[in-house]
């Protein structure tokens, strides 16, 4: 693991919560993509890449807490998210980080990922906010498996806080370079209808985990 690359800042915690009560797009080339279902999704295009930045925001369908418990429950995850191919937690230099596996639509290769990822709950001016971040990092010795390619910029925040007794509030930035030599527009395309679909995905996910709960007692 690069040294520090599991540290996440108090400021990146801060800034996610910043832009979930005001999101940051005026001073750049921030553009909407797409708005649908109350999700608004914007872009920003990276100029070493040429691939794009995203910054979504809208309401979903549960609590905060839960909805958090869900994102960060990786085996539910594979229940419920279609692109799942191998998801796992595993230890590197003693820490933990995530091995994910992610099927992408002919004629494209899957992708794996190493991450390192951190929740927390903050105070930010008087609401609580629940904030997960997530980065790729380098580990030399995971080697890429046969007829994946290693995606090594990946970059990840959630930030949630209560919109009203049942719903939440979301802000969602996400930086996803797959590496390959993906055309642009399909790239593009692919990107538009899947960020708000895995927002939906998620918000039904919590619906039946709750179902699955009150199931249990």
């Amino acid at each position: 693991m690069d040294p520090g690359a599991g540290a996440f800042s108090e400021e990146q915690f801060r800034e996610a919560c910043a832009e979930l009560q005001r999101p940051a797009l005026s001073g750049a080339a921030w553009e909407l993509l797409v708005e649908t279902q109350g999700i608004s999704v914007y872009r920003l295009l990276d100029q070493l890449t040429g691939l794009h930045e995203y910054k979504v925001s809208g309401i979903v369908r549960s609590p905060p807490d839960l909805l958090a418990d869900v994102y960060m429950d990786l085996e539910y995850r594979k229940q419920w998210d279609q692109y799942v191919q191998e998801l796992r937690e595993i230890k590197v230099d003693g820490e933990e980080a995530v091995y994910w596996q992610m099927k992408y639509p002919f004629p494209m290769s899957n992708r794996d990922c190493v991450y390192v990822r951190q929740r927390r709950e903050l105070n930010f001016e008087g609401r609580k906010v629940h904030v997960i971040l997530a980065q790729s990092i380098s580990v030399p010795w995971f080697s890429e498996k046969s007829g994946m390619i290693r995606v090594k910029q990946y970059k990840q925040s959630l930030a949630i806080q209560s919109y009203d007794s049942w719903r939440s509030e979301v802000f969602m930035y996400y930086f996803n370079n797959p590496g390959g030599q993906i055309p642009f527009w399909i790239l593009n395309n692919f990107t538009k209808s899947e960020i708000p679909g895995f927002l939906r995905d998620l918000e039904n996910a919590c619906l039946k985990y709750h179902r699955a709960e009150e199931r249990d007692l």
